[in-house]
């Protein structure tokens, strides 16, 4: 007989459940897109129907079992990750009650009485959770007291997504610290709820569920829904986390000093530390780690790999068409054209996305600059390489950043998700940073990382740093063109100085802004 762990991923755009077997191996993942949808009463706003998306994550789980040709009941254990901010108010009774997703930005208002509160009062709150207003719970839990008080006053707990899963399965209303934390009611130090910090924003301090480390278990599986899946009611339910937290786990970054770059949709970059110590200026947000003594300084940039479907889909229908006929991508084809630009795409620059500021977090008007009238210089290829140099200048941006609050330079970078398949990409990011860029093989890191939690909690590894030393492989290896590397730091300061200028136009309202945080 062979045992088997499932991961549960309740990501921003699908849910996926997957399962590996005990060497990390990948047996059948399924996988279904959904929306969550705007309230037309409120703008701005991301709803999270929990009882439709239930439906989609029994359908996934059921249907990646049948898939695998396993018997369900050898599936020992169970963790979960989900798109991290999205959090779930419960009535007394384990009721849901209300739920949004992720980028929710219904809060606009609340953000601006909170930072009515005091002048310090964001700052005091970063100082002690690592979070500033931008995307944590506080203004959307006072925006429920707000405008749906019949609501508010019935709440009686809050969770994340990924433990409104865990509850699903067991019936036990927990949160673990690594998504937790991005509520902004967290101790960093104590990895737990601090009720001064809801206290201070006149919000309940009575809702808090008991936190679980990452990698804890739970509780057995309800009897109910081991009969619904047919999966054995010895099954354990593990304690998961944060989705770019557990796809750390899943490249194996896991040590203080190491760093991991996420290059989907939006780019993530994340530096472990071994203390919650947060930027004095608030430019940085900080974390907690899957690792209970480990934290994470983390730099978001906004949108590149969903620019580039924008490009593709907007300009580049020729390349779609010529994609099929040769049975590739059309990225694969744009990336052909762009091998032929030099280092700096002819002058050309663009601005796609800022570098971050956690208190003013927003993004200037998007735009390219510099280029002429030229079609042998300036065609789709220039404008591709263009757009992947932007994505590295930011990131660039972010590791100086870190590199300021640590005193250390980031000298490697585990690099993952869509971006890091193209060759290219990863070259630039090598040569913009100066640092080696690795790959590692696996495509599910995040999925891997929650595996990796649900076996700890089984007692199939010994530790969480251990499974991923043994189960995380490397294929490629990526090493900076020095040359490359210093002409990379002109081009960083002269498209800083053009982002810095676009930034302003966007605040003076002549452009508008790719996105703001709410309040600002």
């Amino acid at each position: 007989m062979s045992n088997y762990l499932m991961a549960i991923d309740a990501g921003t755009g699908s849910l996926r459940s997957v399962i590996f077997d005990l060497n990390g191996n990948q047996i059948a993942v399924s996988q279904q897109e959904w929306t969550h949808n705007e309230d037309p009463r409120y703008p701005n706003s991301m709803d999270f129907d929990v009882e439709k998306n239930y439906g989609i994550m029994v359908s996934c789980v059921k249907e990646s079992i049948k898939m695998s040709g396993i018997n369900p009941r050898d599936i020992i254990a169970i963790s979960s990750t989900s798109m991290r901010e999205g959090i779930v108010l419960y009535d007394s009774d384990g009721r849901e009650l209300w739920a949004c997703a992720n980028v929710d930005a219904r809060a606009d208002k609340e953000v601006s009485h909170l930072k009515s509160l005091g002048n310090d009062i964001e700052q005091e709150i970063y100082e002690e959770s690592g979070q500033t207003f931008a995307l944590g719970a506080l203004p959307r839990v006072l925006w429920v007291k707000n405008h749906m008080p019949e609501v508010y006053e019935k709440t009686a707990a809050i969770t994340m997504l990924n433990d409104w899963i865990t509850y699903r399965l067991t019936g036990i209303l927990s949160v673990e610290p690594s998504n937790g934390c991005t509520t902004g009611m967290f101790d960093l130090s104590s990895r737990s709820w601090d009720n001064k910090i809801a206290e201070k924003c006149g919000l309940k301090t009575d809702i808090y569920p008991t936190v679980y480390e990452c990698g804890k278990p739970i509780g057995k599986i309800l009897p109910e829904m081991a009969s619904e899946f047919g999966l054995s009611e010895e099954c354990l339910i593990v304690a998961g986390g944060g989705d770019a937290n557990l796809g750390c786990i899943g490249v194996g970054v896991c040590s203080p000093g190491q760093a991991a770059l996420f290059g989907g949709s939006f780019w993530q970059l994340e530096y472990n530390v071994d203390k919650p110590t947060v930027d004095k200026d608030c430019r940085v947000r900080v974390n907690c780690h899957i690792l209970e003594d480990t934290w994470q300084y983390e730099m978001i940039a906004f949108f590149p790999g969903l620019i580039m479907r924008w490009f593709r889909d907007a300009f580049c229908q020729m390349e779609k068409q010529i994609a099929e006929q040769r049975g590739i991508s059309a990225y694969s084809v744009l990336e052909e054209q762009a091998r032929e630009v030099p280092v700096g795409s002819y002058g050309m620059m663009c601005s796609f996305s800022s570098v971050m500021d956690y208190k003013e977090w927003k993004h200037a008007s998007p735009a390219f600059v510099n280029f002429n009238i030229d079609p042998l210089k300036f065609n789709k290829g220039t404008f591709y390489r263009a757009l992947m140099e932007n994505a590295a200048l930011v990131t660039l941006g972010h590791s100086k950043i870190i590199s300021e609050v640590t005193g250390k330079e980031i000298k490697e970078v585990t690099f993952a998700s869509g971006a890091s398949q193209s060759d290219l990409w990863c070259q630039i990011v090598s040569d913009v940073l100066g640092a080696k860029v690795k790959i590692p093989k696996v495509k599910e890191a995040t999925a891997l990382g929650t595996s990796i939690c649900a076996g700890v909690g089984a007692g199939v590894y010994s530790s969480i740093e251990d499974a991923a030393n043994k189960l995380v492989k490397f294929e490629k290896e990526y090493t900076p063109d020095m040359e490359n590397h210093k002409k990379y730091l002109e081009i960083y300061n002269t498209w800083k100085e053009i982002n810095k200028t676009q930034m302003e136009n966007s605040d003076r309202g002549l452009i508008s802004h790719m996105w703001k945080a709410p309040g600002l």
